[in-house]
């Protein structure tokens, strides 16, 4: 039971390893199969009001239970634990739209769910393999939230369009700015605004000082240009409504 809930690193991650590719797999799996029968479950809601709340329970004792496991091990921390960073936020809001679908709730999860959770997945900061609780929590928790933005978006009858996309975006950039007031004052990396992650991530590309929130805002840009394009792709909506 230490091995499998305990604070230290007996089994270290391998990125790309077999274990990795398996939860790529399982997440890939999953969104082919909501993109290619979302149509379906727009018609039987039986079955969509079972994956619905399925995934509003994974999310909530993904969080639940990550909170936990840091306090029973003593590591619990207001600058690393609290849900401030992007994935963390996509979580409860994507919980709360799963829970009481509203249209700009579902909107802000789209946009803040699927690329970041995408991109987390891809490079886990995480320092557990299979072995151990921090692992299945991290895999089950981002593909929970990245399925979630997905089949919400298409599911519901909300459209998106250029005007959502920009909105959606500036909410994204006030709260950047927010973080970044925590940040300085209680010493924390939400969003990873005072530095990167450190393990050869993404954002290592990004440069630094001035040069990586100006890059960052652009990477965050492109990612909400690309949700809009392949939402545009998946609906053939005709643009008409806002956030």
């Amino acid at each position: 039971m230490k091995q499998w809930f305990g604070s230290g690193t007996d089994q270290p991650f391998d990125m790309f390893g077999v274990s990795h590719v398996i939860m790529l797999a399982i997440y890939l799996a999953g969104l082919a199969l909501i993109l290619l029968g979302y149509k379906k479950l727009k018609k039987d809601q039986t079955i969509y009001q079972w994956i619905r709340w399925f995934l509003f329970a994974l999310l909530i004792i993904s969080e639940i239970t990550y909170q936990t496991w840091a306090v029973v091990n003593g590591v619990w921390s207001s600058k690393d634990y609290l849900p401030l960073h992007l994935c963390g936020i996509a979580s409860l809001v994507a919980a709360t739209a799963l829970w009481k679908p509203n249209h700009t709730l579902i909107k802000i999860t789209y946009f803040i769910a699927v690329i970041p959770a995408l991109m987390a997945l891809m490079t886990p900061d995480l320092p557990h393999d299979y072995q151990h609780y921090r692992y299945w929590k991290f895999f089950i928790h981002h593909i929970g939230i990245s399925w979630s933005g997905v089949l919400l978006a298409l599911v519901h009858p909300v459209i998106i369009t250029w005007k959502t996309t920009m909105k959606a975006y500036g909410l994204l950039v006030i709260y950047a700015i927010l973080i970044g007031f925590v940040n300085q004052v209680i010493g924390s990396n939400y969003l990873y605004l005072s530095r990167t992650p450190g393990k050869g991530t993404p954002l290592d590309l990004l440069g630094d000082g001035f040069w990586y929130y100006i890059n960052l805002g652009i990477l965050a840009f492109a990612s909400f240009w690309l949700l809009y394009f392949i939402y545009q792709l998946f609906t053939r909506c005709k643009p008409s409504s806002s956030l």
